[in-house]
């Protein structure tokens, strides 16, 4: 059986995906930006293959940021809303984008997502017991 294609966009609706596939990986990341990105404790980020990602709606604008890793990041968003859509890395050919959790129509299941940056995650914020996590990123060591 296929796997049911996931629906997506930004706040005001303007911009609109779909997605095909099994994403890759799931992450709850603590990092600075992403608090400061969902002015909250965190960020949500579904990782998948372009391949099975597709803008059907909307005119997206992009900006480039250095996240906490060093690495460039394209940040595609809503130019009505502001909402933060996708994520790519700038300057390299790689294999996956970052779909913003928030933005799906039916929120992902955050059970089995892997914890990242939690060396920068707010006081009282609780790893759930048994869940995978890093101190940065994944490239860093497990705890």
């Amino acid at each position: 059986m296929a796997d049911p294609v996931r629906t997506g966009g930004c706040q005001c609706g303007a911009v609109r995906y779909e997605l095909s596939g099994t994403p890759l990986k799931l992450y709850v990341c603590h990092c600075r930006d992403c608090q400061k990105q969902t002015a909250s404790a965190f960020g949500v980020s579904v990782i998948v293959r372009p391949g099975d990602f597709r803008h059907v709606r909307g005119e997206v604008k992009s900006w480039t940021r250095i996240g906490d890793s060093g690495r460039r990041l394209r940040v595609m968003f809503c130019p009505l809303c502001g909402t933060r859509v996708w994520h790519d890395r700038v300057g390299i050919d790689w294999p996956t984008l970052s779909i913003e959790g928030g933005s799906l129509d039916e929120p992902p299941d955050l059970s089995r997502a892997v914890h990242v940056w939690t060396l920068r995650k707010l006081p009282g914020v609780v790893i759930p017991e048994g869940a995978a996590y890093f101190l940065k990123d994944e490239t860093s060591a497990p705890t």
